[in-house]
């Protein structure tokens, strides 16, 4: 089966779908949108553990999404399918000007600048088309994206890493009616140095915190074959379990 064959049988399929299933016909874009957002953080997941067979699963799901949601904004005269697949396509030949025209661009960071050069171009404000509703980390990455297109930026990552440092021993000194404003402040410091090594922060932080749920689940199996509850240990002790189960892993 072709390429095009596939992707006609999934919207054929999607239509009948949405014809004869109880519960799609009831379905609205506001309805739908969760479980889009959901079958993304899938993917992440599955990419996060390089699982492939999962992945391709996951984009599955997320690809039903897609067509689903492009239906029921047909369905209210909106762009359909086709039009959204135009779209796209004539986006990223406008973002890719050193494949479709004569850009310069011999590396990654210099895609990423001149992209997000001609997203301001392209919006009437600066920070337009930002979701307000992204996940905290996506929000701050974003937002720092969109002002290091126009140049407003530290010029490396040892100048994010010495301002996340200022702002760390602010939320040292802060009194404790500061602390929430500091501790904003060091999380944003934080995205943007992860964003000057080139690391995604939102995915390094599901990634941590993985990494310590498995930590803390080694560290209690450890204490139970010692015939210990490690709910109940002092902290001193709790801490020479998970010292252990970094060892372990």
């Amino acid at each position: 089966m072709s390429l095009g064959e596939a992707l006609e049988d999934l919207q054929q399929l999607t239509e009948r779908l949405r014809r004869e299933c109880p519960w799609d016909r009831e379905q609205t874009v506001r309805t739908i949108v969760p479980h889009t957002v959901e079958e993304a953080y899938e993917v992440a997941d599955a990419a996060n553990a390089d699982d492939d067979a999962k992945l391709a699963d996951e984009l599955g799901d997320l690809l039903f999404q897609v067509y689903f949601l492009t239906l029921l904004l047909a369905e209210r005269g909106g762009p359909g399918l086709e039009d959204v697949a135009r779209s796209i396509h004539d986006k990223l030949v406008r973002r890719h000007p050193h494949v479709f025209g004569d850009v310069e661009a011999e590396t990654a960071g210099r895609v990423r600048e001149n992209w997000e050069r001609i997203k301001v171009r392209e919006d009437d404000a600066l920070f337009a088309g930002i979701s307000r509703s992204l996940p905290a980390l996506v929000f701050a990455r974003k937002v720092q994206q969109r002002s290091a297109g126009i140049g407003f930026e530290y010029e490396d990552a040892a100048g994010a890493l010495g301002d996340l440092e200022e702002e760390v021993a602010e939320l040292r000194a802060a009194a404790p009616g500061r602390a929430f404003e500091e501790l904003g402040d060091v999380l944003f410091a934080a995205v943007n140095t992860g964003r000057k090594l080139g690391v995604d922060p939102e995915l390094a932080l599901r990634q941590a915190t993985s990494r310590f749920v498995e930590r803390v689940e080694t560290a209690e199996r450890l204490a139970a074959d010692d015939g210990r509850e490690f709910a109940a240990l002092r902290l001193d002790e709790q801490d020479r379990y998970f010292d252990r189960a970094k060892e372990a892993q």
